[in-house]
């Protein structure tokens, strides 16, 4: 298998050295701090990784104040416990996206996440204590507790909460089957996860860099080789938008 020397050494080159690629890595949370972020930010997140799936993002984004407004804060236990009808209602609400399947998400996600702090704390520790090594377990269970939350979606929600986490973009993929492991370029199966799970355990092993830093330096080894200051103005709309 190749080692991730070779893959970052790719990466520092393409982006003009290794001072500007690490420059191109995000700030991470601490295990502590993400599990001292509130519930509703959690919800929040479920709710723009799912209207961004198959939608215009910025169109999403730009919308967000009015989704803020509409589901009160993304105030958990409000959400919860609201009736059929009023979930219904939303499908007239001008702030938010149209579509009762969307919607239905919401509804049974607001439930996911209450029932989950209830039994763990807060969804906050949930996710926090949930350990990296085991990510494809964790997204496994998203996608059965939750609501439309599986493939890319999942791995976005992750991401935009701050958990430590690689995801499964083209050229992240590429790099991981470059590197000798044997998974779909999509993949979706229970043996391809564990083959990108498996090459990412082994990365950090070898490295200690944090699952995000591994993803980010893997994707950036290989494809179309975006500029620095491109990818630095992506990086901070992300940050923003957390």
């Amino acid at each position: 298998m190749q080692s991730f020397d070779s893959i970052y050494a790719k990466a520092a080159a393409r982006k003009g050295g290794e001072k500007k690629l690490k420059s191109l890595l995000p700030k991470l949370l601490t295990k502590k701090q993400l599990s001292n972020k509130s519930d509703d930010r959690f919800l929040a997140m479920m709710c723009k990784a799912i209207n961004q799936a198959g939608f215009n993002w910025t169109v999403i984004e730009n919308k967000w104040p009015q989704f803020e407004e509409a589901f009160h804060g993304f105030d958990v236990k409000r959400l919860a416990y609201k009736s059929p009808e009023d979930w219904e209602a939303y499908v007239h609400d001008k702030r938010v996206v149209r579509n009762w399947m969307k919607i239905k998400a919401m509804m049974v996600n607001a439930n996911f996440v209450n029932y989950t702090a209830d039994e763990h704390g807060s969804f906050a520790q949930f996710i926090a204590n949930w350990p990296e090594s085991d990510q494809i377990g964790l997204m496994a269970y998203l996608k059965k507790h939750g609501s439309r939350l599986g493939g890319n979606t999942g791995f976005w929600f992750l991401r935009y909460v701050g958990k430590d986490c690689f995801t499964t973009t083209h050229d992240t993929i590429q790099a991981v089957k470059q590197a000798g492991y044997e998974t779909n370029d999509h993949p979706t199966s229970k043996r391809d996860l564990t083959q990108v799970q498996l090459a990412f355990n082994t990365w950090h092993e070898e490295t200690g860099l944090p699952y995000t830093h591994l993803s980010k330096i893997a994707a950036y080894s290989i494809g179309e080789n975006f500029p620095s200051e491109g990818i630095k103005e992506q990086l901070n709309k992300f940050s923003s938008g957390q």
